[in-house]
């Protein structure tokens, strides 16, 4: 295949981040650490709890290791664009979550 084609064929986020870097091992680089920091981010404002710091460690070891096979999915599905969303949901829960407790507590 051309080089044309397969940018032709790549997810918005991946697309864009292989015509900006100037290689693509640089770019697939970037693009593991925007799956993973997407991520972990999902991770914290959905699914995290309060354990111990060497249980973090292994959980992000682990959820690094996951990220590996998600950056290459996300060479041709929109992984990352889904992990922006999936973030936004949450960000927008936590914000009203936050808004209720405070009217709880004030009243």
């Amino acid at each position: 295949m051309k080089t044309e084609e397969v940018l032709d064929r790549m997810s918005g986020i991946a697309r864009f981040i292989y015509e900006v870097m100037p290689s693509d091992t640089s770019a697939g680089y970037v693009l593991l650490a925007v799956v993973f920091l997407m991520s972990a981010l999902v991770y914290k404002l959905g699914f995290a709890r309060k354990i111990l710091f060497w249980q973090n460690i292994v959980i992000y070891i682990f959820l690094f290791i996951g990220c590996l096979i998600l950056t290459f999915l996300a060479l041709f599905l929109p992984i990352v664009e889904g992990l922006i969303v999936a973030a936004l949901i949450l960000i927008i829960y936590r914000v009203r979550r936050m808004n209720e407790h405070k009217e709880n507590s004030a009243a």
